[in-house]
């Protein structure tokens, strides 16, 4: 009876310990994709490969990463093995980066790199834990040149080109709120209008706003998506 309880107690305080434990998670979107794009692919990590949807215009499923990973890749197929069973290095041009072992909770960003002799796409890690991004706020994310700036209800916003910032919550409510933005072009000095109009606030969902220029376009496109996962204030 004592030994059991023993072994009942180890158990226990093991299974504590377990849900103690951090977990690494992390949600994929696919910007800007050509029509001729895969919807899925495979997350290598260097030891352990998952399936994951290339998600458009919404977030993917959220996928847990090993904490121990390093750096991810991205295959078109399982990732090939050597005689031993092991990983064989990877197939040259592999889209590939870096992960920091403090980064918990992420967004995997993925897009298109027309650029010679690299990866056909660029990985991008945006992390979201440790930056005060909680329910209600917005994640705004430039990945252009210019500089993107104006109202978004009762807050302001200035964002400097190849730059990211957390702004907080632009209404208390489930309403919509007025949004007027404008774009400063690289080396102007004059400001052009972007958008007018309104947008709708959820305070239950944090909000990631992108800053991209389509290929061909001659000014900036902003794209909003929702992320209605449990967050900590």
């Amino acid at each position: 009876m004592f030994r059991f309880t023993l072994i009942f107690l180890h158990l226990f305080a093991t299974s504590i310990l377990a849900a103690d434990d951090p977990a690494r998670t992390c949600r994929v979107l696919f910007l800007s994709a050509p029509e001729n794009a895969p919807e899925k692919m495979h997350l290598f990590d260097g030891s352990e490969t998952l399936e994951v949807e290339l998600a458009r215009m919404s977030f993917s499923p959220v996928y847990e990463i090993r904490m121990e990973a390093e750096w991810l890749a991205l295959l078109s197929s399982e990732p090939p093995r050597s005689e031993a069973g092991r990983p064989a290095p990877l197939p040259e041009n592999t889209p590939l980066v870096r992960l920091e072992s403090a980064v918990l909770d992420f967004y995997l960003i993925v897009t298109p790199d027309g650029r010679p002799d690299h990866p056909p796409l660029k990985l991008q890690v945006i992390r979201v834990d440790g930056e005060g991004f909680g329910r209600g706020k917005m994640l705004w994310y430039n990945l252009t040149d210019y500089k993107v700036g104006g109202q978004l209800g009762k807050r302001k916003l200035l964002l400097g080109g190849r730059s990211r910032k957390v702004v907080d919550a632009p209404a208390d409510d489930i309403e919509e709120y007025r949004v007027s933005l404008y774009f400063q072009s690289p080396g102007s000095d004059s400001a052009e209008p972007l958008c007018e109009t309104a947008w709708s606030h959820d305070p239950r969902s944090r909000t990631v706003f992108f800053v991209i220029q389509p290929q061909g376009a001659m000014i900036p496109r902003i794209i909003g998506i929702p992320d209605f996962r449990g967050v900590e204030e």
